[in-house]
């Protein structure tokens, strides 16, 4: 194992450890978050209102050393609201840039499907290429930008679905579940006692564990991963293998895969692993096909979801030895 895996692995460790002082009960989604942030992706997140969807973002940011902003995405949002605008300097007689809420490290896009098309579009540039263009002058975003995007999944008066091509730039859908009963009874002795988890984050009982700038070169650890070329393939085959489906309309892309072996890399990061196994693959899959997967109707109507359908997938595909 190379010196860099072995620094990642402990940062790793430090930050769940930070993490868990002020999320409760989402382990699993803490760890998906990280993967997304170790390949330099983007989240969509959704889950009921309180599930914690805001305070994680807010904690992975502070544990790693990065800004963070927050969007309300509401019906009369506009584009510049989110990127910023140029001002006319009265002193200076000349435009100046008043950078929107997009110029940050971790940017926590909630409630997005509430936005108009046009105000989702303003993300994909940004999303894409990690720039953005204001009065046709292009402006860098951090290098660390990652979007937290959250969607409400029981309420959708008022909404506006999010197009595919939007949706495939969302490296992983993380479902946030509710908590179960023991944690929810944490939460409450802690909210009990004055000790919740907004004045943990808040009044300092988290550590950072990188300084500003030095998560990119966490990140480089990765590539140190290795992946065996028979699991290349596999990879491959699952992707292809949601193509021809028969309850699939459409199925995944290239990004897909892309985004399949990026994600079990750092799947074998959180593992402290030093190689990629078919269970990391496994493991990852769902989050990343979900929502790249339109259901034809006529399943849809039976009841079959994009998660049961990528369920069958895992276990129509071979394995490789």
């Amino acid at each position: 194992m190379t010196e860099k895996l072995e620094q990642l692995h402990d940062i790793l460790n430090r930050t769940r450890s930070e993490v868990a002082k002020v999320i409760i009960g989402q382990d699993d989604v803490a760890d998906q978050c990280l993967a997304v942030i170790l390949c330099r992706q983007h989240a969509l997140l959704e889950g009921v209102p309180g599930v914690g969807k805001t305070l994680l973002a807010r904690t992975l940011a502070a544990v790693l050393g990065c800004e963070f902003n927050r969007i309300q995405f509401t019906p009369d949002l506009m584009p510049a609201d989110i990127t910023g605008t140029n001002v006319f300097n009265l002193q200076r007689n000349e435009f100046t840039l008043l950078k929107g809420p997009i110029f940050t490290a971790f940017l926590l896009a909630d409630e997005i499907n509430r936005a108009p098309a046009k105000t989702q579009s303003a993300l994909l540039q940004a999303m894409q290429e990690r720039t953005v263009t204001i009065d046709r002058t292009t402006h860098e975003l951090p290098g660390d930008f990652t979007v937290f995007a959250t969607q409400n999944p029981i309420e959708f008066e008022g909404t506006y679905p999010l197009p595919e091509a939007q949706k495939d730039r969302f490296m992983l859908k993380i479902m946030m579940p509710p908590l179960d009963r023991d944690a929810e009874v944490q939460l409450a002795n802690r909210m009990a006692t004055g000790d919740s988890p907004e004045h943990r984050l808040e009044g300092g009982g988290v550590q950072p564990v990188l300084p500003p700038g030095e998560l990119a070169r966490a990140r480089s650890a990765l590539l140190d991963i290795e992946f065996r070329p028979e699991l290349l393939g596999y990879v491959v085959d699952l992707v292809r293998s949601t193509r021809t489906s028969e309850s699939i309309l459409t199925g995944a892309g290239p990004r897909a895969t892309q985004a399949l072996l990026a994600a079990a890399r750092a799947s074998a990061a959180l593992a402290m692993r030093d190689f990629v196994t078919p269970d990391d693959i496994k493991r990852m899959a769902p989050p990343v096909f979900e929502h790249r997967l339109i259901i034809r109707p006529e399943f849809e109507i039976e009841g079959v979801t994009a998660r049961e359908t990528v369920t069958k997938i895992l276990e129509s595909v071979a394995v490789p030895i």
